[in-house]
């Protein structure tokens, strides 16, 4: 039994402790609150993740970091680079294995689908922080500081899942209520299942030849929003959904009064043209693939009646 640590118990850190411990694994899983999944071979520790020291004495003796913890959406220019900083230098000091969380930001306004190899031109601010961490890492592993791999995901949907598509289209959708969304809607866009990427995570950490480059995660679909959208109401049984984007004075408008949403607008270009994760490397060396759009949608369905009983 190797024991493993886990940054983070967001939908993602929270699906990767468990998998972790489901099979046999010791994990730790390091929150500023001390929460997390309740297992009997997880440990819960509340500690700053920005404190490179206490870091260091709770990675000793781990073979395999995962992080899943980041800042605040709105916090990611102020909150990100020290983060990132800490959990690289605490991985080198012990020499724990370590497996990022990443996602699409930093190949900026790429053309056709992302591989994993494509370069980092980043176009926003969020982007250039993600690139930067990358680099960062990738730069520690190639003088040979610490061994680093990064599995990048799209918008993320499932139970728990934070994304555009579940706090402003799904709500409305499940209420058959119409929704304005702050993006274009009918470009299509892959999908990362937050369970899928949890697997993904423990897949690449579990190998020898994962080191040093980035995974994606297979997607659950690569409808556009507004199919995606029309899917979820059929899995409900509501009536097809009214979806209606935003124009810029309204997008305007709720960014004035809003400290979330007016970070969206920096992301819009990644609606305005296909966005499709080509995932083929992590299927056929990693062995993870997809699970079924139409059982994450029943998924998402039955954690809005719950949330309504």
């Amino acid at each position: 039994m190797a024991l493993h640590v886990v940054t983070g118990a967001g939908p993602i850190g929270t699906a990767t402790a468990r998998l972790l411990a489901e099979a046999g694994e010791q994990v730790r899983v390091i929150t500023r609150s001390g929460s997390g999944p309740e297992h009997p071979l997880v440990e819960r520790v509340a500690a700053d993740l920005t404190d490179t020291d206490r870091l260091t004495q709770l990675l000793h003796g781990a073979r395999t970091l995962y992080n899943a913890a980041a800042p605040a959406y709105q916090d990611w220019r102020t909150g990100f680079p020290p983060l990132a900083a800490s959990l690289l230098r605490a991985t080198g000091r012990t020499g724990t294995d370590y497996v990022m969380l990443g996602n699409v930001y930093g190949y900026g306004e790429a053309d056709g689908p992302l591989t994993p190899g494509l370069p980092m031109k980043p176009v926003s601010d969020k982007g250039r922080i993600r690139a930067a961490m990358w680099r960062d890492a990738l730069a520690a592993h190639e003088a040979g500081r610490v061994r680093v791999t990064e599995v990048r995901a799209s918008d993320f949907v499932g139970r728990g899942a934070i994304s555009l598509f579940t706090l402003a289209i799904a709500p409305a959708v499940l209420a058959g209520a119409e929704a304005v969304v702050p993006a274009h809607l009918d470009s299509p866009h892959s999908w990362s299942y937050v369970t899928d990427v949890a697997r993904t995570l423990v897949a690449a950490g579990a190998r020898d030849d994962s080191w040093g480059r980035a995974w994606h995660v297979p997607s659950v679909s690569e409808l556009s929003p507004r199919e995606l959208a029309l899917r979820l109401a059929e899995a409900a049984g509501m009536p097809a959904p009214g979806l209606t984007a935003m124009s810029p004075e309204q997008m305007a408008a709720l960014a004035a009064t809003d400290e979330v949403m007016a970070e969206i607008s920096e992301m819009g270009y990644l609606y305005e043209r296909e966005l499709r994760l080509d995932a083929a490397e992590t299927e056929r060396v990693l062995g993870v693939r997809a699970t079924a759009l139409d059982l994450v949608l029943k998924e998402m369905v039955q954690e809005a009646g719950e949330r309504g009983r």
